[in-house]
């Protein structure tokens, strides 16, 4: 069945920190148990805490009703989930930062950007800003600002990216800040979004035990380790197309399950991690209205993406996953089926029924800013669940004028969550900001922390018909 529950905000936060980016591509429950885990869309990549601005800010002031509001204009940092450091700009002037809040990679297909004409340009400004740009006085020089400070180049660069994101009319306090973001502005040219940093093209797959179920393919730019929890003592192994055990990946690896065949229904899951920089222009998104960022700079990160397995003897042999569609304004849901009967669910008080060896994707509209939690049952226990928030438009694009707005413009982190906002660590290599760059350790968030010593994150569920010791 398909249901769609709202919750508190302290459920939804909780619910965020326990199933964190390493497991919220699909960890779903076991053969035979009632309950699902919420899982957030999560196509893989890094999995990060914001801190808050950094010290590179400066101030802005927007022009809006008839009246200006000044606001911090600069980068932001963010620790990485597993290790590792970002540095990002605000994409959504209007809707509030909190600090601490979670975020995750996204596609620009899941974010404001997705039906933004003008987000190629703003690609284009990350890459010939700062800190993508470290030399300020050539940087100066190109926009005629006389001289640049890490300070001034930061707010120009992110009221150069605000004109493109929000439409806003704004501009830099300092008069050099204000020259480079006309520059960036007039100069921008459109670029295409850059690829993930890790990503698998299936992330649930299913089939009959007694076969290799998959594929599951790799995309990235490093050796990737797979891990897939519990795989030794229950016979189910991660192979390749030849059957080979694999424990690494590259761009382009296929990875299957091996099922045996005396395996009873059940589910396994594997992750994929690695250790690389996050593109310049990746969008992050936080499922506590935090507003969105992009990336402007990285260190060495952790990025990670997890993929489930459903396997039975007969009948229907399910496999969901779930996508943000901000072009539909909802949340795409693929099912597939690879059993010998057909797959038969409820969503959204409308039966849907997938035959064997088909696939099938339904979109659940979902009101923008809205929080929704999406269950799907099958056979054989099969139980997943999707939560999240649908954030796809910028605050003035969602009709809200000075008005009728709650939320004031601001790129500073709220009151009621501000704490830590310390400097980035820009030690372990990458391409974050050189000049004026510092020294502090990332704050990672230690459930995830837990998870990634766990068996790197993945989560492993399965019943065999012989008996298992210690189970």
């Amino acid at each position: 069945m398909f249901s769609v529950r709202r919750r508190g905000a302290a459920a939804r936060l909780a619910a965020a920190a326990l199933v964190s980016g390493l497991v919220a591509t699909g960890a779903i429950a076991g053969a035979g148990t009632a309950a699902a885990d919420e899982v957030p869309q999560h196509q893989g990549g890094a999995t990060t805490t914001l801190g808050g601005l950094s010290q590179d800010n400066d101030s802005a002031v927007i022009h809006e009703g008839g009246k200006d509001e000044k606001v911090s204009a600069g980068l932001f940092d963010m620790s990485v989930d597993g290790g590792g450091s970002l540095q990002t700009y605000c994409i959504d002037i209007h809707h509030p930062t909190q600090t601490d809040a979670k975020y995750q990679e996204t596609p620009w297909s899941g974010t404001s950007l997705g039906k933004n004409p003008n987000a190629g340009k703003i690609r284009w400004i990350l890459e010939n800003s700062y800190p993508q740009v470290n030399n300020l006085a050539e940087l100066a020089e190109k926009a005629g600002a006389g001289s640049l400070t890490e300070k001034t180049a930061a707010a120009g660069t992110q009221v150069a990216i605000w004109r493109y994101s929000d439409g806003a009319d704004v501009d830099a306090a300092n008069p050099a800040a204000e020259k480079l973001a006309d520059y960036l502005q007039k100069a921008a040219q459109s670029i295409a979004e850059p690829k993930a940093s890790l990503t698998l093209d299936s992330v649930a797959v299913s089939g009959k035990a007694g076969e290799k179920l998959g594929p599951v393919t790799v995309h990235t730019n490093v050796s990737a380790s797979v891990t897939a929890s519990g795989n030794a003592a229950f016979g189910v192994k991660i192979v390749d197309k030849d059957g080979k055990p694999v424990t690494t990946a590259s761009d382009s690896s296929q990875l299957y399950f091996d099922v045996p065949a005396d395996t009873e229904p059940g589910t396994a899951a594997l992750t994929v991690q690695a250790t690389t920089n996050v593109p310049v222009g990746r969008a992050f998104t936080s499922d506590t209205r935090s507003q969105t960022q992009i990336l402007a700079g990285s260190s060495d990160s952790t990025v990670s993406a997890t993929a489930t397995a459903t396997w039975a003897d007969k009948g229907a042999i399910p496999a969901v996953s779930a996508e943000k569609n901000c072009a539909r304004g909802g949340v795409d849901i693929t099912a597939s089926n690879q059993g010998d009967k057909p797959f038969t669910f409820e969503l959204a008080g409308v039966k849907h029924t997938i035959e064997a060896g088909k696939s099938q994707t339904i979109t659940v509209p979902v009101k923008e800013d809205q929080p929704y939690d999406l269950t799907i049952t099958g056979p054989n226990g099969f139980e997943k669940e999707f939560t999240g928030v649908l954030d796809c438009k910028t605050a003035a694009s969602n009709g809200g004028g000075s008005g009728d707005r709650t939320d004031q413009p601001s790129s500073r982190p709220s009151a009621a969550s501000a704490g830590h906002g310390g400097p980035i660590d820009s030690g372990k290599g990458g391409d974050l900001a050189e000049t004026g760059g510092s020294s502090a350790t990332p704050i990672i968030a230690g459930i995830a922390i837990a998870l990634v010593v766990v068996g790197g994150g993945a989560v492993f569920f399965l019943r065999r018909k012989k008996n298992v010791t210690g189970r």
